[in-house]
């Protein structure tokens, strides 16, 4: 399931050649005033990834996504990290997830509902995903509130925001809730692979009707 999902990419206009609708390498961007965000995407991928956003723990939770989700995952971001980390974060998601939700199309045939617990060490964390077409996002993690070291410093109250943007541009609803938990990377470590472990296999094709009495999702 490769996708070409795309919006008006101001490089475009200097030269700079985009992959085009033949090609298996797809690839989308997104530039605002604050951030200038490319997505690479491969849902039916082999889990490679290659992030970089300036923020090297977001880092290694977008590397944690793609891996544990499946996914080819490209993401190169430049944004204004210097005022705060939110633009970058938040811009990411809802690039991400509108990359996704173009991905699904139709949502023919795939399993649609998901649910996983995962472990990291002492912490615990469940997601729930539903390929609804409706957004929605119940996000109940509550580490203990420390920024996570790094340079910069990661604030991990922002991984909420990521999940709200992703969700609403990728048209899913999505249940995160901590069972238990102590260490902060670990927590919100834990909360990205039951995400990406639970869409692995929401996206499953295992039939080839649309998922829903409505007809449609």
């Amino acid at each position: 399931m490769s996708l070409w999902w795309s919006v008006p990419d101001l490089r475009s206009c200097a030269g700079e050649q985009l992959p085009g609708p033949g090609s298996s390498q797809r690839a989308s961007s997104r530039s605002t005033a604050e951030t200038d965000i490319t997505v690479s995407v491969d849902v039916d991928g082999a889990g490679n990834t290659e992030c970089s956003t300036g923020l090297p723990f977001f880092d290694h939770m977008l590397d944690q996504l793609g891996r544990h989700g499946g996914m080819d995952l490209t993401v190169t971001a430049t944004g204004d990290v210097a005022v705060d980390a939110h633009h970058t974060v938040e811009d990411t998601g809802i690039l991400l997830g509108s990359v996704l939700g173009e991905a699904l199309g139709d949502r023919r045939g795939v399993r649609r509902f998901a649910s996983i617990r995962v472990p990291l060490d002492e912490a615990l964390v469940e997601a729930v995903v539903d390929l609804s077409g409706r957004p929605y996002v119940h996000y109940d993690v509550s580490p203990p509130g420390e920024k996570i070291l790094g340079d910069p410093p990661f604030d991990p109250q922002l991984m909420e925001e990521f999940w709200r943007a992703f969700a609403g541009a990728a048209g899913i609803t999505l249940h995160i809730e901590m069972v238990r938990g102590v260490n902060t990377h670990h927590i919100v470590e834990a909360s990205v692979k039951a995400v990406a472990r639970a869409l692995r296999d929401a996206v499953r094709v295992e039939g080839g009707g649309v998922p829903s009495t409505k007809g449609v999702l």
